[in-house]
């Protein structure tokens, strides 16, 4: 064998193990997040929603629903925690350049679990959260056997029939802000546009809807707060104190 095929040969081993070593490392910390997410979930979840069900078919649905919000949680936490952990392994990587044990900290992890974030957020966004929404709410065509999958079938096609609704929303508003042949076909590329659009404007949305929010959230603690806390016997004015004492008295005996 020649020395650049030897080369060629062993630069393919080494990118090969450095694939399957992202990949594990990709789902050991998927996988953590699913757990912390499903022990977060059934921490806050009623104990009747999916546990006390006594039709075994709706039991099963309930878990299904639940193991794919567990999944978009987990994704959702990935996307938060993504950010963070990308700087913390860049300043890691610039303390230790010469650590072995550190090095798959590297850019190429970085780059792979902001693309699995990306796939999975709109995966989430698109299918799953809208599927176990109406597959809750299913109960199979009128006429057809009684069971999961008939379930199945009528929420993917209630989920279709949305999907088409969205799409020809979306290809209405193109036609009214813009009627150029650039605008319709660059709804036809779904990967590289729509979902980023779709994906950008929800979260938009979500950001809007945490600052209409907020305030009202932290009105609401701090008055919480103030009625929990109890004011310390120090900073009391015992003279006001006793001056409306005295005031009381003399309006009880007044009105004796």
């Amino acid at each position: 064998m020649a020395p650049l095929e030897q080369d060629a040969l062993a630069v393919r081993e080494q990118l090969f193990h450095e694939r399957v070593r992202e990949c594990i490392i990709c789902a050991l910390l998927f996988a953590s997040l699913y757990i912390l997410c499903h022990f977060i979930i059934t921490h806050f979840k009623k104990h009747t929603d999916f546990t006390a069900v006594h039709d075994d078919e709706d039991a099963a649905v309930n878990k299904i629903a639940l193991e794919l919000c567990t999944f978009t949680l987990a994704v959702a936490l990935g996307a938060v925690l993504l950010l963070p952990f990308s700087i913390i392994s860049n300043e890691v990587l610039l303390s230790f350049p010469q650590n072995y044990y550190i090095q798959w900290l590297n850019g190429s992890l970085i780059h792979g679990l902001w693309n699995l974030v990306f796939l999975f957020s709109n995966m989430s966004l698109v299918f799953l959260m809208p599927f176990a929404y109406f597959f809750t709410e299913s109960e199979g065509f009128a006429g057809s056997k009684k069971g999961i999958m008939a379930r199945v079938y009528e929420t993917s096609v209630v989920l279709l029939l949305l999907t088409l609704l969205v799409l020809g929303m979306v290809w209405v508003a193109s036609a009214i802000v813009g009627d150029d042949a650039a605008s319709r076909q660059s709804l036809y590329d779904l990967w590289e546009y729509y979902l980023p659009y779709l994906y950008s404007c929800i979260s938009l949305f979500g950001v809007l809807l945490l600052l209409l929010c907020t305030p009202f959230g932290l009105s609401i603690m701090f008055t919480v707060t103030g009625k929990l806390l109890v004011k310390p016997r120090l900073l009391e004015d015992l003279d006001e104190q006793l001056s409306c004492t005295r005031f009381e008295e003399a309006a009880v005996s007044h009105r004796i």
